[in-house]
């Protein structure tokens, strides 16, 4: 299948995602050829969208009774980054679904407008013992979600 021009996929603007939350980038972020590593940039999603759950109260990663599995992940890259840029992640929730949640995160480099990457990575919330899916998720999970809708 090609792709024609009217459908590729363009970085985004800042004004699209809901949150933000900074990265700082680490020496060790770096590749031989001067910019982050493309394996990075997935973490920092994780980062982002774990980190933000955590501190809203929707996800206790220590003691609650659902975990979110991670099934699916993507990224578009725009424009290197780099140590010792800062980053900031920008954060939306794309669908929610039954027991499954598509988050989608642009990264920027601090200040600037267009997104250096955009990617979405999808969670499956599953009963912490059993790892099969929820029935539904739970209220504050979903309350947390809806607001990055």
């Amino acid at each position: 299948m090609t792709q024609t021009s009217h459908d590729r996929i363009q970085a985004q603007a800042r004004s699209t995602f809901k949150v933000f939350r900074r990265i700082d980038t680490r020496w060790m972020d770096n590749d031989v050829y001067g910019h982050v590593n493309n394996v990075v940039y997935y973490s920092w999603f994780d980062t982002a969208v774990n980190a933000h759950l955590i501190e809203q109260g929707a996800l206790d990663i220590h003691h609650g009774e659902t975990i979110g599995l991670v099934i699916e992940t993507h990224c578009n890259y725009f424009s290197s980054l780099a140590f010792p840029q800062v980053v900031e992640a920008g954060i939306r929730v794309a669908r929610i679904g039954a027991s499954s949640v598509r988050y989608e995160v642009g990264l920027f480099a601090q200040g600037e407008d267009l997104c250096a990457a955009r990617g979405h990575f999808v969670h499956v919330y599953v009963d912490k013992k059993d790892r099969r899916p929820v029935k539904a998720l739970p209220s504050n999970l979903k309350t947390v979600l809806e607001k990055l809708v």
